[in-house]
């Protein structure tokens, strides 16, 4: 995940504190990782995580990939991996992570490339100083018709802001495959050509 200055200085990243609010088990009641997720991810694949934070989707995701599958999961905050990581451990699902802190530049999963079933990128675009990187990179790790879920908090992202994202995404080769409904979301489906 690309870091650094953006456009307008230097992007707003989420404070690591505000990694357990995201665990609430309120905002699991709107925003279930299994009913978002089930439909996407199966038992043996490889999935990319971008910005887990401590592990809400990631845990989910860990259980939906099985035994047979591996979880990425790339986040720039070295407090919200350790975190993750000891709530994985918890679950009995840490074997199936691969927990990495992104170096300055880029996510560091160029070993992925061409490997990856699914990415998930869920309430982080927007704190990407540039997007487009992120998306070129995302589409060098998926398999073709692999797909990423983009998602963005629509209190927070305007639809014509969402939009330019997507548009962002089709540059990079992704198309729209649907436009599915998740609570306080703006969020698209997008598959890779191929």
């Amino acid at each position: 995940m690309p870091h650094g200055k953006g456009e307008k200085g230097f992007h707003r990243l989420c404070p690591w504190w505000m990694g357990y609010i995201l665990l609430s088990p309120l905002r699991r009641l709107r925003q279930n990782p299994a009913r978002i997720l089930g439909g996407l991810v199966r038992e043996g694949m490889t999935v990319l995580e971008v910005g887990p934070g401590m592990g809400f989707f990631s845990l989910e995701l860990a259980r939906l990939v099985g035994a047979s599958g591996r979880v990425i999961a790339v986040d720039i905050q070295p407090r919200m991996l350790k975190a993750l990581e000891r709530r994985a451990k918890r679950a009995g699902v840490a074997e199936r992570l691969d927990l990495r802190l992104a170096p300055h530049g880029g996510m560091g999963v160029e070993d992925a490339n061409g490997k990856v079933d699914f990415v998930l990128a869920f309430y982080v675009v927007h704190e990407l100083p540039d997007a487009g990187v992120f998306f070129r990179e995302a589409a060098a790790v998926l398999k073709p018709g692999g797909t990423i879920l983009i998602a963005e908090p629509s209190g927070h992202v305007k639809e014509e802001q969402f939009e330019q994202t997507v548009q962002l995404a089709k540059d990079a080769g992704f198309m729209v495959v649907e436009r599915p409904e998740i609570p306080v979301s703006r969020a698209v489906l997008m598959g890779k050509a191929g």
